[in-house]
């Protein structure tokens, strides 16, 4: 298999085995898209250049973790994205001083606002525990750990369109039960 026909699961394997040709194969082969995705994403064309660099870093650093459930593409452009994010954020943080912060109005709840959203929270709970397992259990994965619909048939071998029935009626079992016990969809 020549370097111009071979996989880039096949690379990642032998990136994970130290090999550093592999990496400047999947470097010349996925850098322009990665700088491309980071310089929309930052709108800085310095910033994209470094953590572009950085995320073939971390491909040579995270190969051997690599589980090939997506594409080496898809797995490079999410490592991108979060590194971005995180470069975005840290800026953010850097940039504000005492007499800016000291202009953000207080958005925080009132007492009672507080004591409204507590209340509701624990009778949501008490609701979602009283769903049948096989609703309580997509509401669990959506909701608390965060799962998107495929994840979710994926971790319970079940079609996505059967999660997507089961979340449509546990929600409104949920919806029921919120608004006979007097509360209002919004939140608090």
């Amino acid at each position: 298999m020549t370097a111009a026909t071979e996989t880039d699961r096949a690379l990642v394997d032998r990136v994970a085995k130290g090999d550093r040709a592999a990496v400047r194969l999947l470097f010349m082969r996925h850098h322009a898209r990665v700088y491309r995705f980071v310089a929309r994403q930052t709108g800085s064309e310095m910033m994209a250049d470094d953590i572009a660099n950085e995320v073939f870093l971390e491909l040579w650093r995270q190969a051997p973790g690599f589980e090939g459930r997506s594409e080496v593409s898809t797995w490079l452009l999410g490592i991108a994205r979060f590194k971005a994010l995180s470069v975005l954020r840290k800026k953010k943080e850097d940039w504000i001083d005492d007499d800016d912060a000291a202009q953000v109005p207080d958005s925080a709840d009132t007492p009672e606002v507080v004591t409204m959203k507590q209340d509701k929270g624990a009778a949501l709970r008490s609701f979602v525990d009283a769903l049948p397992e096989e609703h309580r259990t997509v509401i669990d994965l959506a909701y608390y750990h965060g799962q998107s619909v495929a994840e979710i048939g994926e971790v319970l071998g079940i079609p996505v369109a059967t999660v997507k029935t089961r979340m449509f009626y546990a929600r409104k079992k949920l919806g029921e039960a919120l608004k006979a016990a007097g509360y209002d969809r919004g939140w608090p």
